[in-house]
């Protein structure tokens, strides 16, 4: 079954789907003129100052900023760990580079979704919002188009209890077990425990605890590898001179690196770059429409921030600390010489690089980030899968998936992942497809509404704050 469900992956995750998740992002940059760009500062101020705060009157069940929390909380996985190393030491430093591209045209796709997400999101029995691409695909696309809606939930539900789930509370038991010496077992129940504490309270509780996770993920992760960069500030231009240099020019086979083509630093950077960020996913639609705001285009910008933060912060963060403690190849880093025997990758590699500066305090860095980052998962993508769970089946079938969760939580910390994993991969790339060719085909249902904001709501808000000023 593993070897059925890797060739399928081979062939749902190959260049069809990359070059399909690639333009789209072109096609949405294009069509709304660069949006991501000119509009940026303006996003982070709807999601991190006094502006974007909802109004009395506006409609939705959390805050733009707990909503962009509650979606980063699920997006700032281990994958920001321990993918950004896979992309370098397959890719090359170049990878990096083309993880900034993928992620800055994904800004575009993310904001397209959330804005699709807002205008088309209904109230479900319990009086709470729901969204996603299964709502705009069926009421924007048409009932003709419901197959695809009911497939991306189902897969969606799937992927959830997957990657979003146990493969989460392996990797954190695994990390408890190495450097702490907590069975695996002992870890899954506190995991299930902790899980069921914050799930049960709802959509206002998990997006409450998102509003901490993230600050301090980002403190601890971030922090780490900023100490690490201030130590070396003179290796941070270098840095990035490798990465803009091998984002063109080949990897020369030398040590124990085997060497890259240009190829292979645009194919890993352009595809971990996706995972890590998730524009196109449609996962961010999911939460958006939670928002309290009082026009679509406003939680669309501040969904859009949240992909600048995954890959342009965190990503770029890690990328520098790899590159520049030289443990993306065997023959030695721009800080000092570095020799490994090869048999790190992932997140080992990039706990190795951390240490390699920071001591033990660095292997406890990564140590934590892994929790955090893993446990917030595990919390973000349960809304995901509660709401596409709760397309298929109403309201009433809730209660029976959060107890399917949760034991998924627990029970992943013991079990062997490989298959899940396989077709967890599967079941997100099945969700994506439907997703862009809804986002495709509404395109100009997002450049209609996006003009329409800025040509009127925006600029009498702006007039409005001249006027008291």
């Amino acid at each position: 079954m593993l070897e059925a469900l890797n060739k399928i992956n081979g062939v749902l995750w190959g260049t069809p789907s990359l070059i399909l998740l690639f333009g789209t992002g072109v096609l949405l940059t294009f069509m709304l003129k660069g949006l991501q760009f000119r509009r940026l500062i303006y996003a982070f101020k709807l999601g991190f100052t006094k502006e974007g705060q909802a109004g009395s009157n506006d409609e939705g069940d959390v805050s733009n900023f707990k909503a962009l929390m509650t979606a980063l909380a699920a997006t700032i996985g281990n994958g920001n760990i321990a993918g950004v190393a896979t992309a370098i030491t397959l890719g090359g430093p170049g990878a990096i580079f083309w993880m900034w591209i993928v992620g800055l045209l994904g800004m575009a796709t993310k904001y397209a979704e959330a804005l699709l997400a807002m205008k088309y999101r209904v109230k479900n029995a319990n009086g709470e919002y729901s969204s996603g691409p299964m709502y705009y695909v069926e009421r924007g696309l048409g009932k003709k188009f419901k197959w695809l809606a009911v497939a991306f939930a189902i897969f969606g539900a799937f992927a959830a209890l997957g990657i979003g789930n146990s493969v989460q509370s392996n990797t954190i038991a695994a990390v408890m077990d190495t450097s702490f010496g907590i069975n695996n077992w002992i870890t899954g129940v506190i995991l299930a425990v902790l899980a069921a504490l914050i799930i049960f309270g709802g959509i206002q509780r998990i997006s409450t605890v998102a509003g901490f996770f993230v600050p301090v993920m980002a403190v601890l992760y971030i922090g780490g590898a900023l100490i690490i960069l201030a130590v070396n500030y003179d290796q941070i231009i270098p840095g990035f001179q490798t990465i803009f240099y091998y984002a063109f020019n080949p990897v020369a086979a030398t040590g124990g690196f085997v060497g890259v083509v240009v190829s292979e630093a645009i194919k890993n950077g352009v595809s971990r770059g996706i995972f890590s960020n998730e524009a196109g996913l449609g996962t961010a639609a999911l939460i958006a429409g939670n928002a309290k705001t009082d026009h679509p285009v406003k939680q669309a910008l501040v969904a859009m921030t949240g992909t600048f933060i995954v890959t342009i912060v965190v990503c770029t963060m890690t990328g520098l600390v790899l590159i520049m403690t030289g443990f993306w190849d065997t023959t030695g880093g721009l800080i000092s010489g570095v020799a490994h025997d090869g048999s790190l990758d992932g997140g080992a590699l990039t706990s190795a690089a951390f240490a390699h500066v920071l001591g033990t305090a660095g292997e406890y860095i990564v140590a934590f980030s892994v929790i955090f980052f893993g446990f917030s998962t595990i919390v973000g993508w349960y809304v995901y899968g509660e709401k596409c769970f709760e397309y298929l089946v109403g309201t009433k079938g809730i209660m029976g998936y959060r107890a399917i969760y949760i034991f998924a939580t627990g029970i992943g910390a013991v079990a062997n992942l490989t298959t899940v994993w396989a077709f967890a991969d599967m079941a997100n790339a099945l969700m994506m497809i439907p997703n862009l060719i809804a986002l495709i085909l509404l395109s100009k249902v997002v450049v209609k509404d996006t003009n329409e904001f800025f040509e009127n709501h925006y600029k009498a808000a702006n007039k409005q704050l001249k006027n008291a000023g």
